[in-house]
């Protein structure tokens, strides 16, 4: 699809500079963790205090297109997903 070539497409620019996909990588990891922490008081206040650190790295073009592009297959992917539960659920019905 024109969503999961312009991904591609990005994850190559970046890849072309190994420290900063590290640090992007990084950036991903941390997300994910305060995302899926379930045991957290106040993940609202990390979340906010983490994205005040990173937005110098979103700021950059490349990382910004990056993330911007692995949203938008994420969310493709979500969307095929719930189509296949919505079909396969009604067989159940």
């Amino acid at each position: 699809t024109k969503v999961y070539r312009e991904y591609e497409e990005c994850k190559d620019r970046l890849c072309e500079q190994p420290e900063l996909k590290l640090r992007v990588d990084d950036f991903r990891r941390k997300n994910y963790e305060i995302q899926t922490r379930t045991y957290q008081d106040n993940v609202y206040d990390e979340m906010e205090r983490f994205q005040r650190e990173s937005e110098y790295l979103r700021d950059i073009p490349v990382v910004h297109d990056f993330l911007a592009a692995e949203l938008a297959l994420c969310r493709m992917i979500q969307k095929v997903t719930a189509t296949i539960v919505e079909a396969v659920s009604e067989d159940f019905d």
